[in-house]
């Protein structure tokens, strides 16, 4: 079974974007190149603020959307 985090990247704008991925380094990578998510394509580079400890899948797309949620709460 593979292991997945949520993780946390600030991007160049000093937003923050919030991803699930299984392979950290290689998500990093692909944020930076241009190629992640398409919030962060004009906003590379990005640099890791938090990640979380390992989980399932499941439980890691649920804990993304808890921090949606509260952040648009915050908002």
């Amino acid at each position: 079974m593979k292991k997945w985090i949520v993780y946390l990247v600030r991007c160049t704008d000093g937003t923050l974007c919030c991803g699930v991925t299984n392979d950290l380094s290689k998500r990093i990578k692909a944020h930076n190149s241009g190629k992640g998510a398409v919030y962060t394509r004009g906003r590379f580079p990005v640099h890791l603020e938090a990640k979380s400890r390992t989980m399932t899948r499941s439980e890691a797309l649920r804990l993304e959307i808890l921090k949606w949620i509260t952040k648009e709460k915050l908002l």
